[in-house]
């Protein structure tokens, strides 16, 4: 009887959990169909707010920043984090603990502070704010991003796998691009699409690190909050929101099957 009562309350904490979590999401796209002016009154079901994000020229803008950050961010992560994380797991341990903490301080750090030390890092290099700013700036927080996950994915390898390929003649590189590299890639495409859900998201460091003509979709967003919140604000939040969870969701199941796998 205790067992089942416990396990009535564990069930309804986790059903609060989910709706706190995701209710407000629901809100947020059922109200992107509304026909109204106003966000908060419902008037029937209609698709003229996301009509009219494609043809707004300034949103456009805004997402074609976003996706050509996204994806250079991205790749300077990849191979910087990728990179990383096979040099560190090949490294003594105590020679690994310090070089853990300096390059995973990233994740540790407020955002707001990263975001203000690129700021000072690029005023005092006198590098001008725009899309290149921001690039670099998504590429600091996504590398650990990568490394963390790539690492998780390193550590289940047998490593006499790649010794029995140098046994073999296979010369280190060799070795690393016909039997590590391939047993790593599924953990790198969950680490890329992470990298760029993350970079796609993120207003903070885009906010300090951006100058004229870099505006990213978030930065669209606050500026379209400025003058009140309309259905055309909620339809673009909405499918923010839903390819970012697209995104990770799709991160995760690949690196569910690279661990069962």
């Amino acid at each position: 009887m205790m067992r089942e009562k416990s396990g009535g309350w564990l069930l309804a904490a986790s059903l609060g959990n989910l709706l706190f979590l995701y209710l407000p999401i629901a809100v947020l796209v059922v109200y992107s169909f509304n026909a109204a002016k106003l966000a908060t009154t419902w008037q029937g079901f209609s698709l003229q707010w996301y009509a009219a994000l494609a043809r707004d020229h300034a949103l456009m803008v805004a997402l074609q920043n976003s996706v050509l950050i996204a994806g250079v961010s991205t790749v300077i992560a990849m191979v910087l984090g990728v990179s990383a994380a096979v040099g560190l797991e090949r490294l003594p341990r105590r020679q690994r603990a310090w070089l853990d903490g300096a390059l995973l301080l990233p994740l540790v750090i407020p955002e707001i502070m990263m975001g203000v030390a690129l700021l000072l890092f690029f005023v005092l290099v006198k590098m001008p704010l725009g899309l290149l700013t921001v690039t670099i700036g998504h590429a600091a927080f996504n590398v650990p991003v990568v490394m963390v996950v790539v690492r998780a994915r390193l550590r289940k390898l047998d490593p006499h796998l790649e010794e029995a390929a140098r046994d073999l003649g296979a010369t280190p590189w060799q070795a690393f691009r016909r039997v590590t590299l391939p047993l790593l890639m599924p953990a790198i495409v969950g680490a890329a699409l992470l990298a760029v859900t993350v970079s796609l998201d993120d207003f903070v460091v885009t906010f300090f690190t951006a100058g004229p003509g870099a505006t990213t979709l978030p930065l669209k967003v606050y500026s379209m909050i400025k003058t009140g919140i309309s259905p055309e604000i909620n339809a673009l939040s909405a499918i923010l929101v839903l390819v970012s969870m697209g995104l990770v969701g799709l991160s995760l199941l690949i690196q569910r099957k690279t661990v069962h796998g």
